[in-house]
């Protein structure tokens, strides 16, 4: 028979075990939660350089979940090359900047960029500059010249003709030529 004093004492030694086990358990939790929250920092970076990519293509978050979910964008071929730049630049700034400069760059020659064009304007990003838009001259749509020699407009008609421009100068209408 155990006596009452011994079955206590037994007692005492298993809590104390258990404190120690949950201890540990606590000590392990606490390593495994920092671990945790460094990697949803990097994850973090890294979504904020892929969702500024998105925005450079005209899409918001919204529009991205929707996508992702019917399948038309693969949200995941995205976050390697966003790693990739995140270590080119060295910080999310930089990298959302590059994304942004090459997107200008992009849009105004009417080419389609991904987040690798970045890797590969990465030597010229300080030259990259969106294409000038350049306005044109017209007169009752038909295009126009000046004549530095003559120092006059002419209207070039439809069917070649160069005729002398004689009326006033408000009448031009200036479009965007392509």
């Amino acid at each position: 028979m155990i006596k009452n004093g011994s079955a206590s004492l037994v007692d005492k030694q298993r809590g104390k075990q258990q404190i120690k086990k949950q201890e540990i358990k606590i000590n392990t939790s606490n390593k495994k939660i920092k671990s945790v929250e460094q990697k949803q920092q990097t994850e973090t970076d890294i979504q904020q350089i892929v969702n500024c990519y998105f925005a450079s293509k005209g899409l918001n978050i919204k529009q991205i979940k929707e996508d992702a979910k019917q399948k038309r964008i693969i949200y995941s071929r995205h976050v390697r090359p966003a790693k990739q730049l995140l270590e080119l630049a060295g910080s999310v700034v930089k990298a959302k900047m590059a994304i942004n400069r090459v997107a200008d760059w992009a849009k105004s020659r009417h080419l389609d960029y991904a987040i690798e064009t970045v890797f590969k304007k990465w030597l010229e990003l300080d030259r990259l500059r969106p294409k000038e838009i350049v306005k044109k001259p017209f007169y009752r749509n038909d295009p126009m010249v000046w004549s530095q020699s003559k120092k006059k407009w002419y209207v070039i008609n439809s069917d070649g003709a160069w005729l002398e421009f004689a009326d006033d100068l408000d009448k031009i209408t200036w479009k965007i030529a392509k």
